[in-house]
């Protein structure tokens, strides 16, 4: 039985307001693994706060000259237990390759942390109908292990798609979902835990961990909500 997972992935934003009061629905939960990936300015922070946390990024390199980076033993040292690999942010705007993330979260792997890998196809390739052989070419270089968790985030479906195209439905993720886990080792397939990064929100949250093949979810602009997460952690962990 593999353990939902709800991250909570505030992108360059400040912690949301009561992130660290006793009831924040950012806290470890009993049921469920709840992580938040805050800025690496706050990470200590949250860490000493007693959030379980993770970084947005990290170089695989322990040191060198590589200006506004940190190092995943950097993170570590700080008391992140994961960290994100290959965020569709990341490889936009900083032209992350597939080869560059399977060497980040192999890294991270080296200095006990869980990377959570991140893959998915932008509009333009699904639109061409390239969505699965970007995700079968993605996941290719990644040297996994049990602990290795894996985010499918349909970019097109997320906040910079287009507002006008009809949103992804939970039929759509389950589709990729299972294509996904139809491409990891035999030895690892039951166990390695599939993340919705698709804009998961409390009005589809429910339905979403309905699909067999979805565990959890990298939660964006929802995460920023208090309230809202508060209810997305609550139905998924009664589920």
């Amino acid at each position: 039985m593999r353990k939902y997972l709800i991250a909570a992935n505030w992108k360059m934003n400040p912690p949301p307001k009561g992130w660290d009061a006793k009831d924040s629905p950012y806290r470890p939960q009993e049921k469920i693994e709840v992580v938040v990936f805050p800025t690496h300015l706050d990470l200590q922070a949250c860490a000493k706060a007693g959030l379980t946390t993770g970084a947005q990024s990290g170089r695989p390199e322990q040191t060198g000259a590589f200006t506004g980076d940190v190092s995943m033993q950097m993170v570590q040292a700080l008391g992140c237990r994961y960290v994100l690999c290959g965020h569709s942010d990341r490889r936009a705007f900083h032209l992350e390759s597939d080869a560059f993330v399977a060497e980040q979260a192999a890294a991270a792997i080296t200095h006990a942390l869980i990377p959570i890998i991140c893959i998915g196809e932008t509009e333009t390739e699904r639109d061409a109908g390239k969505s699965k052989a970007v995700i079968e070419r993605q996941v290719k270089p990644l040297k996994l292990t049990n602990d290795c968790i894996i985010a499918y985030e349909p970019v097109w479906a997320i906040s910079r798609g287009d507002p006008n195209r009809p949103a992804a439905t939970s039929a759509d993720a389950e589709e990729m979902h299972a294509f996904i886990r139809s491409l990891l080792p035999k030895d690892l397939r039951d166990h390695i835990r599939l993340l919705y990064g698709g804009s998961m929100k409390a009005s589809n949250v429910k339905e979403l961990l309905a699909q067999p093949n979805i565990d959890g979810g990298l939660v964006g602009g929802a995460s920023l909500k208090p309230e809202e997460f508060r209810e997305i952690v609550k139905i998924a962990s009664e589920k």
